[in-house]
């Protein structure tokens, strides 16, 4: 392997450290220690894109579900701090979403019990925020709790392009629920 720089933010690695998705039923994401390795998320993305030429996607992949579906920023902005960036979650059976607008709005979905797949999987779950993920959100970003519906209201609104981006690109469409 290279070089590469795969170091995840702190407060990151803070937020996944607090046991949320060990500690919490009915969570399905297990955290990286590190981003994944650029190598590797080529070969992902040739395979979700079913595109064995597709070169470096924009994303740098921090987990996954026990699918092998991904939690990554979009780099979208690549001048931006990596904490400025949206969060996206691309399922293996083919769902995508953006579900945070940048890491501050991520810590308040985990803050409110919710994961990534949780984004966009449909599934009701009962949520029950999390006081430590609280004050680690409300610590890193200075700002009140903010709901999952506004996170990932904002999120898409700000968004649109990333479904766009997979459909112009690759072909993708959402799957059919």
């Amino acid at each position: 392997m290279t070089d590469e720089d795969r170091t995840l933010p702190a407060v990151l690695v803070e937020a996944h450290a607090a046991g949320f998705f060990h500690e919490h039923s009915g969570h399905d994401f297990e955290p990286y220690d590190a981003f994944m390795w650029s190598a590797d998320m080529v070969q992902w993305w040739q395979t979700w894109t079913n595109d064995p030429v597709a070169g470096a996607p924009p994303l740098r992949a921090f987990g996954q579900d026990g699918t092998g579906g991904l939690a990554a920023f979009w780099l979208r902005n690549p001048g931006d701090p990596l904490d400025h960036q949206p969060v996206v979650f691309l399922g293996s059976d083919g769902e995508y979403a953006v579900i945070a607008r940048d890491l501050a709005d991520y810590l308040w979905l985990l803050a409110n019990g919710v994961g990534p797949l949780e984004t966009v999987d449909c599934t009701e779950r009962v949520l029950k925020p999390i006081a430590e993920l609280t004050t680690i959100a409300h610590r890193h970003t200075g700002s009140t709790q903010r709901s999952t519906a506004e996170v990932i209201a904002a999120a898409r609104a700000q968004f649109p392009a990333f479904e766009a981006l997979l459909t112009r690109t690759h072909g993708r469409s959402r799957p059919e629920s």
